[in-house]
């Protein structure tokens, strides 16, 4: 069984509620926002160890989600983009805000979970 604080963000409920349940089955410690403002909050509230982040979000994108954690010098754990925005310039974004992994949705439960194990077991 595996570890681990995951902070899970996204405007779609089935999607977030997937996910929260997939992330639990796998063992980890799971919370979610609806978006970037709740996620802003929990973010410095709060300690976790990886942060799933949907881009496209009404109001704070999840790209201007990390801009603000940046702006506030906030400690910003490890950011695993999941979302349909797939284009090149997408994923520069990411990479420039210090992604350290981009998932396009759908994505199977398999590739998400490797991928967070991969970058929580490093």
């Amino acid at each position: 069984m595996t570890s681990g604080r995951i902070l899970v963000v996204d405007d779609e409920p089935d999607t977030l509620g997937l996910i929260e349940l997939t992330l639990q089955t796998a063992g980890y410690n799971v919370r979610t926002a609806a978006n970037g403002d709740q996620a802003l909050t929990l973010i410095l509230n709060d300690t976790f160890d990886l942060i799933l982040l949907d881009i496209m979000m009404p109001g704070m994108t999840g790209f201007d989600l990390v801009q603000t954690l940046q702006d506030r010098g906030a400690d910003i754990p490890p950011i695993v983009y999941l979302t349909a925005k797939s284009r090149d310039e997408d994923r520069e974004m990411g990479e420039t805000l210090g992604a350290a992994a981009f998932l396009t949705k759908p994505t199977t439960r398999g590739d998400l979970i490797d991928t967070i194990a991969s970058i929580l077991d490093k």
